[in-house]
């Protein structure tokens, strides 16, 4: 039982539906559904006090703030308390007054998309399911691979034959049925979703499954922790199907809410400039529309958005900005988050080359705060990150070569 849940509302018709753990999207009108809270019971059991005194250094420190029963045996891997960086030499080489940086390359798989598998495996263990499904561009999918391979269930993943090897090997290593789809993630999606209802598999994807952003806003309510709950003025976030984008911002109102914040930060959606439906849809003021899936940054190459209208609400409600940027932007951005020790592969960079982008356009103040969320490492994309880093020193062993290879590079 979950006390503090209070029901999974239709974020299009508005009906409330009991919160069970299969539910997925709405019985009535099929639309997306949000879970609510009832931020009564939270702020009567949790504090900041009480928070401070935890010693769970993972995403399920804030179980009060979860729509989980608190019952799970399943055992799991040490997701989320990721690294929290302030960066003052790159907030000057920026041009702002303070930036920070979010690492979640560096949980268990490498990407964001562990907080939302983790929930996956406790709600699929909820449901008495063991097999877990899901289609990605390639986080998602060795997310889950990992998260439920460490709690014993089986799993068959989706993804376009365009997701980067590195990606598919960790879902070789963790012992995924992994369906390689020679097609568009479109393509791929359509394919997990008729196999997830033919087979009655859980279904992880967090498109349709509105549980997965509960698991995904936990990396707002690391940042407001671990900011001693004092807001940036902006959180830069790369987007592709919208629900990290959506589960961040869910994880600020809910706090709000809660009364753990007293100001809510504005939102920066990123998009590649080869792929950006959801940030056109803003800056055009129309219905968004597909687009091709033209970038180098695999895992948010998504033409068609499957959580659209949560991504789109979180740039409205939050008076966020829209910035889209190339791909040569995004190389540039990880050798600038190379320079201060923080490796990302393409997707994670594209938060700093969307903030970078909106600073140089005048969108946002020299006096500014700011937040960069790195979604994913960057050995997950190694070809990639040689593009952006360029090629080693290669000679014979020989001083004199070495010599003038140093003075070619203008080394000492």
């Amino acid at each position: 039982m979950m006390k503090n849940v209070i029901s999974a509302v239709c974020i299009k018709c508005g009906a409330e539906h009991e919160a069970i753990p299969t539910i997925t999207t709405c019985p009535k009108c099929g639309g997306i559904l949000d879970i609510k809270y009832d931020y009564h019971y939270i702020r009567k059991n949790l504090t900041k006090e009480k928070l401070a005194d935890r010693k769970d250094a993972s995403m399920w420190r804030y179980m009060e703030f979860l729509p989980v029963s608190g019952e799970s045996k399943v055992r799991k891997l040490r997701v989320g308390m990721s690294p929290f960086y302030e960066v003052p030499r790159l907030a000057e080489m920026l041009g702002i007054r303070r930036l920070y940086v979010k690492d979640d390359g560096i949980n268990p798989t490498a990407s964001l998309k562990d907080r939302a598998s983790a929930m996956a495996v406790v709600k699929a263990e909820e449901a008495g399911v063991s097999t877990i499904a899901c289609s990605s561009t390639g986080n998602a999918a060795s997310s889950l691979a990992g998260n439920a391979a460490a709690a014993g269930f089986e799993t068959y993943i989706f993804v376009p034959e365009r997701a980067p090897k590195g990606k598919v090997a960790q879902l070789m290593m963790f012992g995924a049925n992994v369906i390689s789809v020679r097609g568009s993630y479109e393509d791929t999606f359509e394919l997990s979703k008729e196999a997830i209802e033919r087979w009655g598999w859980y279904n992880r994807n967090a498109a349709i499954n509105p549980y997965l952003m509960e698991g995904k806003k936990t990396v707002a309510l690391e940042i407001a922790e671990q900011l001693n709950w004092e807001m940036p003025d902006y959180i830069a976030i790369s987007v592709g199907d919208g629900c990290t984008i959506g589960g961040l911002w869910k994880g600020l109102k809910d706090l709000y809410a809660a009364g753990f914040i007293d100001r809510l930060p504005r939102i920066i959606s990123v998009q590649a400039e080869g792929c950006c439906p959801l940030n056109r849809s803003i800056q055009e003021g129309k219905d968004w529309y597909p687009m091709e899936e033209n970038t180098l940054a695999d895992s948010i190459a998504v033409g068609v958005p499957r959580n659209p209208d949560k991504a789109l609400n979180a740039i409205r409600e939050s008076d966020g900005i829209p910035v889209n940027v190339s791909d040569e932007e995004i190389l540039s951005a990880m050798k600038t988050l190379g320079s201060a020790g923080i490796f990302a592969e393409p997707a994670g960079a594209a938060g700093t080359a969307g903030l970078k982008k909106a600073v140089g356009l005048g969108l946002i103040p020299a006096d500014a705060s700011v937040v960069s969320v790195v979604t994913g490492s960057g050995l997950k994309d190694v070809a990639n990150a040689m593009k952006a880093a360029g090629e080693p020193i290669s000679i014979e062993p020989d001083m004199a070569l070495l010599l003038e290879a140093f003075r070619n590079k203008g080394l000492k």
